[in-house]
């Protein structure tokens, strides 16, 4: 994808699996540079938008988040508008929260937002970009937007579409143990073999800093999936619903404190 930069950004990135995410809010107020950091937390993959921004707000400012404040983008506030932009600019975080991921890149793609969430992304070292959920799957080139069950091992049954392009090669899959997603990853994957899968399990997630190395934080296991030396792919062979097979894909079970370089695929020492 041509908007994908091939310096590796100053930035970080933090991508829950969804659940409960107070254990992640405290952590990205350890992460800020200064507590009162500007935090914009933007609940566009949320039709109920205005509860859940409002639930977020308080909760981070009863962490000591005084700069935290709700940031609307829907149909009705579109993520262009001059004090949009303004309050991008200035922020120290910028954190997306869960329901449907293809909300956000519906209300994100093509616009001058997207641009400048990139560029502060790329360029500035104190600048994070989190998400919980649909907020975490929207991060890399691609995501998963189908895919449930049985049905995600046969043609079709799994889809994936253009993520917000934080970060090139990755897919996350969230709330990945709970609801028994490895099927649909894994189909990903057949389709986008030079990708690495990540599944998040809830209350479990990722720090990646310079988008090349991955911390895991949480109570569970994120799930790694590498499709890299991957053979005899018959995605291309079979008719739409019928089974999907493939071989070599290699997996990671990882916990907290250990790390994947996300560049060579390998588990190293943090």
């Amino acid at each position: 994808m041509a908007h994908l930069s091939a310096a590796p950004p100053l930035g970080t990135l933090v991508a829950l699996g969804g659940g409960d995410d107070d254990a992640m809010l405290a952590l990205l107020r350890d992460l800020l540079p200064e507590v009162g950091s500007p935090v914009e937390i933007i609940t566009a993959a949320s039709r109920d938008d205005t509860r859940s921004g409002r639930a977020y707000e308080r909760a981070l400012r009863e962490l000591g988040c005084t700069g935290a404040r709700h940031l609307r983008i829907s149909e009705q506030h579109p993520a262009d508008a001059p004090d949009t932009l303004r309050r991008l600019r200035r922020a120290g975080l910028v954190f997306f929260t869960g329901g449907d991921q293809e909300r956000i890149t519906d209300f994100l793609q093509e616009t001058e937002f997207l641009g400048v969430l990139r560029e502060r992304y790329q360029q500035e070292a104190t600048f994070i970009i989190a998400g919980t959920s649909a907020g975490a799957a929207v991060m890399p080139e691609y995501m998963v937007v189908q895919g449930y069950g049985w049905r995600a091992l046969r043609k079709g049954g799994t889809q994936t579409s253009a993520g917000l392009g934080l970060i090139a090669h990755l897919i996350i899959d969230q709330h990945f143990v709970e609801r028994g997603r490895f099927g649909r990853l894994a189909h990903a994957l057949l389709t986008h073999p030079t990708c690495l899968g990540v599944g998040l399990a809830e209350e479990t997630g990722v720090i990646i800093r310079g988008g090349r190395y991955a911390e895991v934080f949480g109570d569970g296991v994120v799930t790694v999936v590498d499709g890299r030396d991957l053979q005899g792919s018959n995605l291309s062979q079979v008719r739409r619903g019928e089974p999907v097979s493939g071989q070599n894909l290699r997996v990671h079970l990882l916990v907290a404190g250990q790390h994947l370089d996300l560049a060579s695929r390998e588990v190293v020492a943090g």
